[in-house]
C-alpha cells in the first residue's frame, strides 16, 4: 500500500510541475503602433465612444458596459473566420488621454492584459495597442492573426478620428 501511495504522490508532484511549467512559460504578447495626425484628446474621444467601436474596430466591439475605471464590460471578439465570441474585461486603469487598460480571462488558464496607450509625438499621437497573454492555454493558442488585426484596427481608428476632425472643421 505504501508503494501505491508513493506512486500517486510522485504522479501528483510531476503533474503539478508540468502545470507550473506551462503556466510560467505560457506567455505571448501582441504589439502594434501607429502615429495618427491628431491630438490625444481627439483620439480619446473615439476610444471612449463604445457605440462607435463597430464603425472602426474589427476585433473588439463592446456589447455591454461603459468604459469607466473599475467597470466590467462584455466584448465581442471577432476572429479571422468571422466567428464572434463574448469575452469579459474589467477596466483596471484609465488615465484620460493616455491609457485605457483592461484585463480579463481565467487566472492560470488564459488571461489577457489589453492596453491602448497614447503618446504625444510633436503635433501627432502615437497609438499603441499592446496585449499580454498568460496561462497554460496560451502555449496552445496561435495569436499570430491578432497582431495584424490590431494593426488594421489602428488604421481604422486613424480613419475614424480624421473623419471626425474633418467633420468638425467642415463649417469653419
Amino acid at each position: 500500500m505504501a508503494v501505491l501511495t508513493s506512486n500517486w504522490m510522485i504522479a501528483g508532484v510531476v503533474l503539478i510541475a508540468i502545470l507550473l511549467f506551462f503556466y510560467f512559460f505560457g506567455r505571448k504578447s501582441v504589439h502594434t503602433e501607429l502615429v495618427i495626425e491628431a491630438s490625444p484628446e481627439q483620439i480619446w474621444e473615439v476610444l471612449m465612444d463604445e457605440e462607435a467601436y463597430k464603425e472602426w474596430n474589427q476585433v473588439l466591439i463592446p456589447i455591454t458596459g461603459r468604459i469607466e475605471q473599475g467597470n466590467k464590460l462584455t466584448y465581442a471578439l471577432i476572429q479571422p473566420e468571422g466567428k464572434s465570441i463574448e469575452i469579459g474585461m474589467k477596466v483596471i486603469e484609465l488615465i484620460p488621454f493616455k491609457l485605457l487598460n483592461q484585463y480579463g480571462g481565467v487566472p492560470g488558464i488564459f488571461t489577457f492584459d489589453h492596453r491602448y496607450i497614447l503618446e504625444p509625438v510633436e503635433k501627432n499621437t502615437r497609438v499603441i495597442i499592446h496585449e499580454d497573454f498568460r496561462g497554460i492555454a496560451v502555449l496552445f493558442w496561435d495569436a499570430g492573426w491578432l497582431e495584424q488585426a490590431y494593426a488594421d484596427s489602428n488604421k481604422s481608428l486613424r480613419q475614424q478620428v480624421l473623419e471626425l476632425i474633418h467633420d468638425e472643421n467642415w463649417g469653419e
